[in-house]
């Protein structure tokens, strides 16, 4: 099936960030993703090349899409297991759909690749997103510099390892899948892409008293990357003598910095936070 002709065809607009995947091998490589009983929310249907063959594996499919001249396209696909959904990502939830577990696969624009991993999985501190309690699995594609980052951990390069790790981790198993070249789509990018394979947890990664005091340590140690932990915790508003303290007791040198703690080392770091912050105010 000659995908690069059929995309040619199609007038891709830039502001929506369009990138259509042509690549057959890649398409294939989803679909060995997707399950004959799976309901399929699919995130950026576009023109439509995936959306084709998810119809034909899935039990149910939905096409989410906020591009009116893609929508046409998409009614062209003669499925009655398939249903479109004219709107964005951003502001649909899962419940209005469907009471029921999804599979998602995403191509998406990379400028909200973020914004839409916490609409799906919630902020560390949402312990109940309804969003995340409905999906299984998410099939996302990425700009491979992004996939490196949705994996990375403490020993990983400082510049991939980030809040974008610990916040995907904390609700979700990560890995690449696939490598994917800029010439698999049309208009062909500038980067190349990833698929990466997000199995969900039913609970969080670590189990925490306060998830939300966690949030604002870990957004403290990555804020700012060339600072060490003590001024890093300092600038993200932390008392002076409550680091210190909690650093020796936990007996990590004020030198260190947060990109090289793991997400397990974060978590005792806020929790004796935490228990230095409450012993001291009694």
């Amino acid at each position: 099936m000659n995908y690069f002709l059929r995309a040619k065809q199609f007038r891709t607009k830039k502001r929506l960030g369009q990138n259509f995947l042509i690549d057959e091998s890649a398409i294939n490589r989803i679909m060995e993703e997707v399950s004959s009983g799976d309901t399929v929310l699919e995130i950026g249907a576009g023109a439509g090349f995936v959306t084709e063959q998810l119809v034909n594996k899935a039990e149910k499919v939905y096409a989410v899409e906020i591009d009116e001249d893609a929508i046409d396209v998409l009614k062209k696909i003669d499925a009655q297991n398939l249903h479109i959904i004219h709107q964005d990502i951003l502001k649909t939830n899962l419940k209005d759909l469907e009471d029921t577990t999804f599979k998602i696969v995403a191509n998406i624009p990379y400028y909200i690749t973020s914004p839409i991993i916490v609409h799906l999985l919630g902020e560390i501190d949402d312990l109940h997103n309804e969003n995340r309690n409905r999906i299984s699995e998410i099939i996302l594609m990425v700009q491979y510099e992004v996939a490196q980052r949705l994996v990375a951990n403490e020993t990983s390069p400082a510049k991939q390892y980030g809040l974008l790790s610990i916040l995907t981790q904390f609700y979700a198993d990560t890995e690449i899948i696939k490598k994917v070249p800029a010439r698999s789509f049309y208009p062909a990018p500038k980067v190349d892409s990833a698929l990466v394979k997000l199995k969900v947890r039913k609970e969080p990664l670590i189990e925490l008293e306060d998830y939300t005091f966690f949030k604002k340590v870990i957004k403290a140690c990555f804020a700012t990357r060339r600072k060490n932990l003590k001024n890093s915790l300092l600038n993200g508003g932390f008392s002076k003598e409550i680091i210190t303290m909690t650093l020796k007791s936990l007996d990590m040198p004020e030198s260190t910095r947060g990109e090289t703690l793991s997400i397990q080392d974060l978590a005792r770091l806020s929790r004796e936070l935490k228990k230095n912050y409450e012993t001291n105010k009694s």
